[in-house]
């Protein structure tokens, strides 16, 4: 795919990996409709891809909520004309030990509050915008692609029982998709980043930043953009579908 002129949605595209994702695709020519729930985040990061001259717009939405995913791909529509391209990016943490014990005794559990909305956001949000996004393509008869965005802790990882279903289910459902829709020429992929220097990485205290980067083959965290990269070359080339791509600097081997 030739990414000038190109409508492309990102979730989760006022900051971090979803601004990287936005900036790069900026400098490719593409049309970018950014999604998120923090205005303030969004209007900034159009400002910067405005320095590119890119066109940016942003779309404030709850992509757990049906009615309002559905409103926001008619809108993202009506406002381009066309829809190419999406990044499932959106999502968040609520980290805890599944059942937690002192001296024999169970004294705390993951909740059901952090259970279901986790579940809420990470994976029926991504659900809702990947079927929506398919549907606009195939009525609109344009190929295109969607990438989720999944987590080397998709393959489990200690106090993330909640936060791992929905990376391993993101992943999962990017295989099924890239074989439904390969018919009306959509593909799709997914990217299991693994420690970024985002914003809340780079908020770590030094000591525990240090004990992540040690375990690292590479002995780095990896850059955003060096996600939004990898964003960029599923979405222009055309023979890549179903496949999870691992950017860990060999963390998981």
């Amino acid at each position: 795919m030739d990414l000038k002129d190109k409508v492309i949605v990102i979730t989760g595209g006022g900051r971090g990996l979803g601004r990287a994702m936005a900036l790069n695709l900026a400098e490719k020519g593409a049309r970018l409709a950014l999604v998120d729930v923090n205005q303030e985040s969004l209007d900034e990061t159009i400002g910067l891809c405005a320095e590119k001259k890119a066109e940016a717009r942003g779309y404030i939405a709850d992509i757990s909520d049906e009615a309002a995913v559905e409103k926001l791909f008619d809108d993202v529509v009506a406002d381009f004309g066309s829809l190419h391209g999406l990044v499932n990016n959106a999502g968040i943490t609520r980290d805890g030990l599944f059942v937690k014990v002192k001296d024999g005794q169970v004294v705390k559990k993951m909740s059901m509050e952090d259970w279901d909305l986790v579940i809420k956001v990470n994976l029926t949000g991504t659900f809702l915008c990947g079927r929506e996004a398919a549907a606009r393509m195939i009525e609109l008869g344009t190929q295109g692609c969607i990438i989720n965005i999944s987590s080397i802790s998709r393959s489990g990882n200690m106090g993330q029982t909640n936060y791992t279903a929905t990376k391993a289910g993101v992943q999962a459902m990017a295989v099924t998709w890239a074989k439904e829709l390969a018919r009306y020429g959509i593909r799709a992929a997914s990217i299991a980043p693994g420690y970024i220097g985002t914003e809340m990485v780079m908020a770590m205290k030094e000591e525990a930043r240090q004990k992540v980067e040690a375990q690292i083959p590479l002995k780095r965290l990896g850059q955003p953009d060096e996600i939004a990269r990898t964003v960029a070359f599923i979405l222009e080339n055309d023979y890549v579908s179903g496949r999870c791509f691992e950017v860990d600097g060999a963390l998981r081997i």
